[in-house]
């Protein structure tokens, strides 16, 4: 089975699994990359060092990228421009789109009519489209558009999965430090945090907190630490590579995640629960309710709800053993289950299955399980305390 990977860069969210791809089909596998990587990511530190042979700029290879893409067994079309599907639909051969939710924010009637007949146009219900939800709102974002129709499977990113002595990990950890990383911007939510530490604070306890990243937010919220009196106890670090947020995560007890319903999945989240840590996240971030379990894996709080959140974070500061415990949980959840390796796997089983017969449930949960589309499947429901 020959398949191709179309999305618009190559980076560290995507090269575990495009690995496990090219050597489970014995190098038949593709990644296409539709555009070069913006200047914001590369100062993040998404840039790879080392880049495979199987790795093929679009823009460069024009014509054979054409002839790889439309002779293709399988194709994963992630963010790419829609042109590059056509051939494919005309012929009916197998797709899988990879995406986030679509419906980020509150859209206007007329943009919402525009959608209806674009999408319906790119996604006709009888040929072989299927989508691989990067998101647990995907699947109900296009249901009410009338597509994928029981052609819907959990999905996400699988940024790199490390193995550990987890309880040694878990030993070593800081239980007092807490971990925010992300770009600083409104919708990630960074005050939130600053005013968790000030109320913490003043409830007397002991406790620091380390916020990595950059972006528009990062002067407001330093002037606001000094403000409030916060730096002894908050750290408002610059940008790192995704190796040194790791190793800020491995020493973290705690980790919060505190984006809305624009986050459309949220590798930390991924990261976070391999490196063990006790993750507190809102409810409304796309990863959540596929990766976390309230009180098994992890917390989940009411996004934009400072007293649920803050309740929460006080909880697991009282209660170091019920943080180890989860830290345990969250890390054999990612390392047993939601991993590039068993992603790798089960989707070539569900691509061979479904090219035979259109239809493939195979697997209960976790990646390739089929993707719900009722509300009441997807919202996390949990109790308040």
């Amino acid at each position: 089975m020959k398949i191709v990977f179309l999305s618009n860069f190559f980076n560290h969210h995507q090269r575990m699994l495009s690995h496990y791809l090219h050597e489970l089909t014995d190098g038949n596998f593709f990644f296409i990359e539709s555009m070069t990587m913006d200047d914001e990511r590369l100062k993040l530190g998404w840039g790879e060092s080392f880049i495979p042979d199987y790795v093929i700029s679009y823009e460069n290879n024009i014509d054979y990228c054409r002839t790889v893409i439309d002779e293709a067994d399988v194709l994963i079309f992630g963010s790419a421009p829609q042109k590059y599907l056509l051939k494919r639909i005309i012929k009916n051969k197998l797709i899988f789109k990879y995406t986030e939710r679509p419906i980020k924010k509150n859209n206007t009637l007329l943009k919402n009519i525009c959608r209806f007949f674009v999408w319906r146009v790119m996604n006709p219900q009888k040929k072989k489209i299927y989508l691989l939800c990067a998101s647990a709102f995907a699947a109900a974002d296009y249901a009410k558009f009338g597509l994928y129709k029981n052609k819907t499977y959990k999905w996400g990113y699988f940024p790199e999965t490390k193995q550990y002595d987890i309880d040694a990990l878990i030993r070593k950890k800081n239980a007092d430090h807490i971990l925010w990383c992300g770009r600083f911007i409104d919708w990630k939510h960074p005050d939130d945090v600053i005013e968790i530490a000030a109320k913490l604070k003043k409830e007397g306890y002991n406790f620091r907190i380390t916020m990595i990243g950059n972006g528009e937010m990062k002067e407001l919220l330093c002037d606001r630490v000094l403000a409030m009196g916060l730096d002894d106890i908050v750290h408002i670090a610059g940008s790192m590579t995704p190796e040194q947020v790791r190793i800020e995560m491995e020493n973290s007890g705690i980790y919060l995640f505190t984006s809305d319903h624009q986050e459309g999945w949220g590798a930390v989240l991924n990261e976070a629960m391999n490196s063990g840590c006790a993750v507190i996240a809102s409810h409304a971030i796309g990863s959540v309710p596929f990766l976390l379990e309230h009180e098994k894996n992890g917390i989940i709080y009411e996004s934009g709800n400072i007293s649920d959140l803050l309740c929460k974070v006080r909880y697991l500061l009282d209660n170091i053993n019920e943080q180890k415990r989860l830290g345990k949980q969250a890390y054999h959840t990612v390392v047993e289950k939601w991993n590039a390796k068993t992603a790798s796997e089960r989707f070539i089983s569900i691509a061979q299955q479904i090219d035979k017969s259109g239809y493939s449930d195979l697997y209960e949960e976790g990646p390739c399980s089929r993707a719900p589309i009722s509300s009441n499947d997807w919202f996390m429901t949990y109790e308040q305390d």
